[in-house]
């Protein structure tokens, strides 16, 4: 009988997020990825409405991911952090599909 241990580490690597006025490097814990969007932590607040882009690679596939959105909501305060809620627009059908793919898989 053997036994082995099973990684537990995140397959995401750091994600990017940037608008003309923000550049943020975020790390795998700190980001949720959802179907239509994404959602992360932040220490600073982001307006609504702030058009922004993501960059998004998995150590499982070399090809970045590159979608832009729109932010949706930014709640919280400067105490605890704010949470940003993102969503994407203008998929391709082959990024849309990547995306849902990456959702279910964390």
């Amino acid at each position: 009988m053997s036994a082995r241990k099973i990684s537990n580490a995140d397959p995401f690597q750091p994600v990017t997020v940037q608008s003309r006025s923000t550049s943020l490097s975020l790390s795998a814990g700190d980001i949720r990825i959802r179907k239509n969007g994404i959602e992360f932590r932040n220490q600073n607040t982001i307006p609504v409405w702030t058009e922004m882009t993501v960059e998004l690679q998995t150590s499982l596939e070399a090809k970045k991911l590159h979608c832009t959105g729109v932010v949706v909501a930014c709640t919280g305060d400067r105490h605890s952090g704010f949470r940003v809620a993102m969503v994407f627009t203008n998929l391709s059908r082959q990024t849309q599909a990547r995306l849902n793919s990456l959702a279910l898989s964390r």
